[in-house]
């Protein structure tokens, strides 16, 4: 950038941005990938290391993520607080059902860049369980993310058009008898 471009110019491009991600239906993974990258700010051309450039990132529905497979019951999550004894392993449902946001905050901080800015970075993430969101954060929100993958349909949400429009795998003949 150089020294003679307008003011406003140099403003957006070290000003932080408040990002809007639905979690709903997502795995925790694809959220943490996408919220990592706005809250390190790599997506910036000013990028370095050493500067903290990071945006603000808003993640709603945090309560509604998905796991493939059986990972609620199969992935666990250790801690230990340092006295003799005190290792504790739990699964993903039981850590879900004790805080809500718990997993895609600790996906989200495993993802970060670990130096001394990672304790800021996670200060600029907004956890929310719900899609209740306080007006004063709601306000500063100038983009919302795609998410990273499309939520199905239940069957109940298909209209009788589309049902009937939906191709069959095969057809009878019409002299076959049921």
């Amino acid at each position: 950038m150089s020294s003679f471009s307008p003011a406003h110019q140099q403003w957006a491009t070290f000003a932080r941005i408040w990002y809007l991600l639905d979690g709903k239906m997502q795995p925790p993974g694809k959220l943490a990938a996408l919220a990592s990258i706005k809250l390190q700010g790599l997506h910036k051309p000013v990028y370095h290391q050493l500067s903290d450039c990071g945006d603000h990132v808003v993640i709603i529905n945090a309560r509604h993520i998905a796991f493939s497979e059986n990972k609620w019951e199969q992935k666990v999550y250790s801690s230990h607080t340092g006295s003799p004894g005190e290792f504790r392993q739990v699964t993903a449902a039981q850590h879900h059902q004790k805080d809500a946001v718990a997993i895609v905050k600790s996906a989200i901080h495993g993802m970060l860049s670990k130096n001394l800015h990672r304790r800021t970075m996670m200060q600029r993430l907004h956890l929310f369980p719900d899609e209740d969101i306080p007006e004063y954060t709601l306000k500063n929100v100038v983009e919302e993310l795609p998410q990273p993958r499309k939520i199905p349909k239940c069957l109940d949400e298909y209209t009788q058009e589309e049902a009937e429009a939906f191709p069959g795998v095969w057809s009878l003949p019409e002299d076959y008898w049921i």
